[in-house]
């Protein structure tokens, strides 16, 4: 048993935050709503790809800085 279309669009809806692409957002929000799914819903997934979205940029800005510190380093040798 697999998901159904609704949370699939769902799911789709917090990935859209993640990769901060707008068109994506309005297609799968009018899609959830098209399968059943409420308002509540979308606004839950979109909390949740924010989430995940905040998540990566945190690791993203550790990693770079990390990088960054290695190229001034080796800079100086």
């Amino acid at each position: 048993m697999g998901m159904d279309d609704r949370i699939k669009e769902l799911v789709a809806v917090g990935a859209s935050i993640t990769a901060n692409c707008q068109p994506c957002l309005r297609y799968h929000t009018d899609k959830a709503l098209e399968f059943g799914a409420n308002l509540g819903e979308i606004a839950e997934a979109i909390e949740m790809g924010k989430g995940v979205r905040k998540g990566a940029a945190a690791e993203m800005d550790d990693f770079s800085s990390s990088l960054k510190d290695v190229g001034s380093a080796s800079a100086g040798t």
